[in-house]
């Protein structure tokens, strides 16, 4: 007789970025059954900020949040026997194993701590040029499993996948080889499910007001239950706030995503055979997920010094907006040609309502930003400017804030680095350094091609409304590059949006968009079309391009824009995937 398929592994997420809900740990200690849970504190943003810290101090560069969860939890861990699996490491996952080696110590815990390590490229031979102040590769997920397999209770990591840290406990638990391209594709889908907490349990999510409000409060975080051929059901904790649906899963699967192959180091999952089904309240099935080999390249990440940063918001209030926007740019222009900065960028904000009941309410907002490499420059000769204008500009001048000196940002930067460049390292309990070697067989990505739509609807009434009367979306950054995933709730809607949605309209409702490459791709098993739209946040989040630097509001800005709908799909209401509760 065979022996019987390993138990489902139960992995829970207790955070998705560095600030989360510091009682997030303890929530999914106590709220039910696991056998892991981990937590993601990296964003793109968030490596030149722990790059900061170590410039302040050499023995920082990790998530400090994160050492004090564990003061609090880290007894409740061992008592329970769940391991726990995070990327606060950040810049320096040695230090951070270290401080919760001496933790354990003094809290009399027998616990096991291991480490991954080999991300750090900053001092690759040759550099990375001028001003580059970290410079990290993007590692998968087998070297966390080799700190498993060797007992370790806690695994620490700098830069990995988000995806990582759930594929690499299923692959030691379920004993996966590299070549197991599906069932880690499974992984990797369900960690991207995970690795953003609550917007996988109602946070964040387009259609809300579906939903009980009291469920939303305080959405509780997710877990996934990893099945030995890849597939998984994503779940919540019983008694939990928020909402496990077809809706919520899809919503995350589109964040900040691409094509159909979503690459990373370990394989590339083939979004494009994912299939999500309800299987009861807060449990949605995730199966036949497809995956290929890797690309023969890593991804790495690059933070660098961009230059300097000032920003002055003006409040016009009342009259004569345009007029009031008017003056106090001609006022600031004799100042900000001598001062000289490389960008200045003027945006006015029609917030104000005609004959308002309240001050705030009749006001608009001028925001003024510069950009510079030079700290003088985008400093007080720009703020200094602006505060003379307090006597001498348009009525009812005022600031939302006193401006300052100007500060400092950040750029992000993607690129591609050869596998033996990179020596990823697990560092496991005992101090043993084992390499983990790369896949043995490598892909380059081809060219993704949309498959054939259905059929349009047929032609019939229509009526003007907002798009996201009928359409979800979520929106995020890649670097420069912003991506719009919409889906609706059925196929009958899907062969209206594919038709609908394409490139030309999106500039048409976007046009922000106008002048930038912009490529759509087709998801019909999600019924969801998702677009890149590369350069739309210029240097990414941390250079603040723009009024919404990360994205997030792009999507909803796109369901808030007027188009025809058929009448078909709005009386009655298109059949949902969602469950009541």
């Amino acid at each position: 007789m065979s022996a019987p398929p390993p138990a489902p592994l139960r992995i829970g997420n207790a955070s998705g970025f560095y600030g989360d809900r510091f009682e997030a740990l303890r929530e999914m200690l106590t709220g039910g059954p696991l056998d892991v849970l981990t937590g993601d504190y990296l964003a793109e943003l968030t490596l030149l900020i722990l790059g900061r810290d170590r410039l302040a101090d050499p023995g920082r560069g990790y998530a400090r949040t994160h050492l004090r969860q564990l003061e609090q939890c880290l007894g409740l861990a061992h008592e329970r026997g769940v391991r726990i699996v995070t990327n606060a490491g950040g810049l320096n996952p040695a230090g951070l194993a270290e401080r919760i080696r001496q933790l354990a110590g003094r809290l009399g815990l027998p616990t096991r701590v291991a480490h991954v390590e080999g991300d750090d490229l900053s001092h690759r031979p040759g550099g990375w040029g001028e001003g580059v102040l970290t410079a990290n590769a993007y590692l998968g997920g087998f070297g966390i499993a080799a700190c498993l397999q060797a007992d370790a209770d806690v695994v620490v990591t700098g830069r990995v996948t988000d995806a990582a840290l759930v594929s690499g406990p299923a692959a030691a638990h379920f004993g996966w080889t590299p070549d197991d391209h599906d069932q880690l594709a499974g992984a990797v889908v369900a960690g991207h499910l995970l690795e953003c907490g609550t917007q996988a349990t109602g946070g964040n999510y387009a259609f809300f007001t579906d939903h009980d409000p009291a469920l939303l409060r305080r959405p509780g975080f997710p877990l996934a239950e990893i099945h030995a051929d890849g597939s998984s059901v994503l779940t919540k904790h019983p008694g939990t706030g928020g909402t496990v649906t077809v809706g919520t899963a899809t919503a995350q699967l589109l964040y900040e995503t691409t094509g159909p192959r979503y690459a990373g180091p370990d394989v590339t999952a083939r979004l494009d055979t994912v299939r999500l089904r309800q299987e009861g309240p807060d449990r949605v099935r995730v199966e036949g997920v497809r995956g290929e080999a890797p690309p023969p390249t890593l991804k790495a990440g690059l933070t660098r010094l961009g230059g300097w940063r000032n920003e002055v918001v003006f409040v016009l209030t009342g009259l004569d907006i345009e007029a009031k926007a008017d003056l106090v740019q001609a006022q600031m222009g004799d100042a900000l040609a001598a001062a000289g900065p490389r960008e200045v960028r003027w945006e006015l904000a029609r917030t104000d309502h005609a004959d308002a009941a309240t001050e705030e309410t009749a006001s608009a907002l001028l925001r003024l930003v510069v950009r510079d490499p030079e700290p003088e420059k985008a400093g007080r000769a720009v703020s200094g400017a602006a505060v003379e204008l307090a006597l001498a500009g348009y009525p009812g001048f005022h600031l939302t804030a006193p401006p300052g000196k100007g500060a400092p940002y950040g750029v992000f930067e993607a690129v591609p680095v050869e596998r033996d460049q990179v020596s990823h390292t697990a560092v496991l309990p005992d101090g043993t350094r084992l390499t983990v070697t790369d896949p043995a067989r490598t892909r380059a990505l081809a060219p993704a091609r949309e498959p054939a739509p259905p059929a349009p609807l047929p032609p019939g009434a229509t009526r003007r409304l907002p798009l996201g009367t009928v359409a979800g979306a979520r929106s995020g950054d890649k670097g420069g590059s912003a991506n719009i995933g919409v889906w609706v709730r059925d196929q009958r809607a899907y062969r209206w949006l594919v038709h609908t949605l394409t490139v030309e309209r999106l500039r048409e409702l976007l046009p922000e968009t106008a002048g930038l490459p912009l490529t759509r791709y087709a998801l019909p098993a999600l019924n969801a079309v998702n677009f890149h739209i590369e350069g739309l946040l210029g240097e990414g989040a941390a250079a603040q391009d723009r009024f919404d630097p990360q994205a997030k509001g792009l999507g909803e800005w796109l369901r808030a824009r007027h188009v025809d709908l058929p009448e078909t799909l709005l009386a009655p209401r298109a059949p949902t995937t969602e469950v009541p509760q």
